[in-house]
């Protein structure tokens, strides 16, 4: 089966577990999106999936492979890049040089050129800014400079974790729109994101993580009109 399934995914720091069994599903080619409260467990589960935190429990499957368990660059390897959260530039390197790095697994340069006219098509300030240090960059340039980075690597599925977090209003108009035509274009999805309207209305299928399990999920419209969903997380 293509995309992603995870099933009874379990995470525990010490005596405290922060997943509890969590159930979901990412199809190839859809977006779907993971919302919840602070704490709910929602970025722990992104990086139990990149292979930055071993989980306790359960099954990840990428495109019919067990991963599971992999280490982080065998999991990049395997097609399954992350966007984190707080973006994770690196400051002191130049805008070109951050994009160079996501392409560390391809070795042809044509296709490397290929994807980076690509990403400064999509980004056309990264154009403009190929030469300044990523540091000296805005909040929203950085989001962009972190997703540019991850499409150089030609992900399978792309994980988004909180693109939204500090930016200012019309930047993250600017995040979504993207977020959305990567979406129209095929690209399989994970969204987690505090803004829940937006995430919503970008999304095709919803889960809703509350303590570390899934208390909800279903297509993003309906999930969107649920009236406990409306109360917590759409301010009505």
């Amino acid at each position: 089966m293509s995309g992603l399934e995870v099933s009874g995914l379990k995470v525990s720091y010490g005596r405290t577990e922060a997943l509890r069994g969590i159930d979901l599903s990412v199809p190839a080619g859809r977006a779907v999106c993971l919302i919840g409260a602070n704490g709910a467990g929602k970025t722990t589960t992104m990086r139990a999936l990149s292979g930055l935190v071993r989980p306790a429990g359960g099954r990840i499957v990428l495109d019919g492979v067990e991963i599971g368990g992999w280490p982080a660059h065998r999991i990049a390897k395997a097609g399954m890049l992350q966007v984190p959260e707080g973006r994770g530039v690196f400051a002191e390197l130049t805008v070109a040089e951050n994009l160079a790095v996501g392409a560390w697994l391809t070795v042809d340069g044509a296709e490397i050129a290929l994807r980076l006219e690509s990403v400064l098509v999509r980004f056309p300030r990264l154009r403009e800014r190929l030469r300044q240090v990523a540091g000296s960059l805005s909040g929203g340039e950085q989001q962009m400079l972190a997703l540019g980075r991850a499409l150089m690597g030609a992900p399978k599925l792309l994980l988004l974790d909180e693109p939204s977090m500090g930016l200012a209003p019309l930047f993250v108009e600017e995040i979504f729109a993207i977020i959305a035509d990567l979406k129209r274009e095929g690209t399989t999805i994970l969204l987690v994101e505090q803004n829940a309207s937006a995430a919503l209305e970008v999304a095709d299928y919803a889960y809703v993580l509350e303590n570390g399990r899934i208390v909800l999920s279903g297509p993003a419209a309906e999930v969107a009109t649920d009236p406990r969903v409306v109360s917590a997380y759409l301010g009505g």
